[in-house]
């Protein structure tokens, strides 16, 4: 089985985060979206994951050995495919259009889930969903009495179904997908100025192909600063049994971990209270400082700091100084 992620997008509303490394390599609980997203898609599909296709934009040769890696660490030949005009999604699938072939899974890599199936691949197509409260803000789908998809609406007036397509499918024919997004960019087949992938799925229901669904426990939003915030929140509860968070080789001196915290190789940890809720780069220096529910990047150093529901990049610089106050009975200071 073959997986194409594709994640060219510029990621503007996480600037400036997304300024220097894209956004599917910002880290969530310890490691990238994109390498979470992969590990999951490897937990539910029942059979050897044979090539990773990650669509990009220019990102640079460190991105493109990084993206290499997290294919090799779940048994799989990583290859790079480039989308450097933003065209739409059947485009940005056709763009590693040698991975289509076999069975394919297409994941959009600002998509994150938890899920307790095992992929029937024996199945035509399956599109994974999520119930959700606001259909209206999604795009949907409507089954059959069998179970089967009847037809895909995008963020419907009025209800008309609460499963929520996440952004990840599976197909058992990858050269029949192939062939139908390639109709839709040889007949100039567009929505909304882009060629889409729910125009493809359309025309292959009309061909008699059956689409099903696959419903996730979770699913994690990586779209903006806040979003992922909470999702470091949500992995690190969701994970703080399977996984080591701690590295055995931080030093943290004198300070009050309150887990699930994840905190790097190399990460000092001085006079401080950290946690809940808090993941902490490798090789950051954090001192006299009280950080809770918040990513700190790589090679940073906080010092004096009171710190919340933030992110903080790599290589940044936040120093405050400590106060002598002589502050008398009833007053009130604020920063």
């Amino acid at each position: 089985m073959n997986i194409i992620i594709p994640m060219a997008g510029m990621g503007k509303r996480m600037r400036p985060h997304t300024l220097t490394i894209p956004k599917p390599m910002l880290p969530v609980a310890g490691k990238p979206i994109v390498q979470r997203l992969v590990e999951d898609i490897a937990k539910v599909v029942d059979e050897p994951i044979e090539e990773i296709a990650f669509v990009i934009g220019a990102f640079g040769k460190e991105t493109e050995e990084g993206l290499l890696r997290i294919a090799q660490s779940v048994g799989a030949k990583g290859s790079i495919h480039y989308q450097l005009e933003a065209l739409g999604t059947a485009h940005a699938i056709l763009c590693a259009s040698q991975a289509l072939s076999g069975k394919v899974v297409v994941a959009y890599a600002d998509t994150l889930f938890k899920a307790d199936f095992k992929l029937d691949s024996a199945k035509e197509g399956i599109i994974w969903v999520n119930r959700v409260e606001n259909p209206n803000q999604f795009g949907v789908v409507k089954l059959n009495d069998d179970g089967s998809i009847e037809g895909f609406y995008e963020k419907p007036a009025t209800f008309v179904s609460d499963l929520a397509i996440i952004g990840i499918y599976y197909f058992k024919d990858g050269e029949y997908l192939k062939q139908e997004l390639q109709y839709l960019l040889d007949q100039k087949i567009t929505t909304g100025g882009e060629y889409g992938i729910t125009d493809g799925l359309q025309n292959m229901m009309k061909k008699g192909t059956a689409f099903h669904t696959e419903t996730v426990t979770d699913w994690l939003d990586c779209g903006n600063k806040d979003a992922t915030v909470d999702t470091n929140k949500r992995l690190l509860e969701l994970v703080r049994e399977q996984e080591t968070l701690i590295h055995p080789n931080a030093d943290i001196d004198h300070a009050i971990i309150i887990e699930p915290c994840f905190i790097a190789e190399g990460a000092v940890v001085q006079n401080s209270v950290i946690g809940p809720h808090v993941s902490i780069g490798a090789k950051t220096h954090i001192s006299n400082s009280v950080i809770k529910n918040s990513i700190i990047q790589s090679n940073s150093r906080l010092d004096n700091q009171l710190i919340e529901n933030s992110m903080i990049g790599n290589n940044a610089q936040l120093l405050g100084k400590a106060k002598n106050l002589s502050l008398g009975d009833f007053n009130q200071l604020e920063d």
